[in-house]
């Protein structure tokens, strides 16, 4: 019976990872996505040279991009420019929420399996019962991915240089 859990929680592990390992995949890769941007959203530029300018968007033009930053204007160059990403953090309670779901379910499955491999006691040394070590679980998952969610980066690339 343990193996058939385990094979469960690993089955479910994967479908959670399946839209991780999508994410690049789906990089934007068109300059003509930037003119989607509105005038003063906060954005953020990286350059070849990997420095980053923060500041708010001005314009786009076929060859170059402006923005607002540390107080004056400043022109970015095409060929300088490896990513733009728009910097809102709207996402935040979303993620914590599904981090934290989700490690309550996973935290769960081990806590529960690790009941049946006779790995959990109690501290004067009587074994756990199985609904306690999935709430020990639960409560240690939802803790450590809510962490985790709150933590992912929820900026949109609005555009990356092709990989080569």
């Amino acid at each position: 019976m343990p193996g058939a859990r385990m094979r469960k929680l690993l089955v479910l592990i994967c479908v959670l990872g399946i839209p991780c390992a999508a994410w690049p995949q789906s990089r934007p890769t068109s300059w003509e996505n930037l003119n989607t941007l509105q005038s003063n959203e906060k954005i953020q530029v990286v350059e070849i040279n990997s420095n980053k300018i923060s500041g708010l968007f001005s314009n786009v033009s076929d060859a170059a991009i402006s923005l607002q930053a540390e107080g004056r204007q400043q022109t970015i160059q095409r060929p300088d420019v490896r990513s733009v990403k728009l910097t809102r953090y709207h996402h935040h309670l979303r993620n914590t929420i599904i981090g934290a779901a989700v490690g309550a379910g996973v935290g769960a499955g081990i806590g529960t399996v690790g009941h049946h491999q006779g790995s959990l006691q109690n501290p004067n040394g009587t074994l756990i019962k199985p609904a306690q070590g999935a709430e020990i679980g639960a409560v240690l998952g939802l803790v450590g991915g809510a962490v985790i969610g709150a933590l992912v980066n929820s900026h949109k690339t609005i555009y990356q240089v092709k990989s080569q």
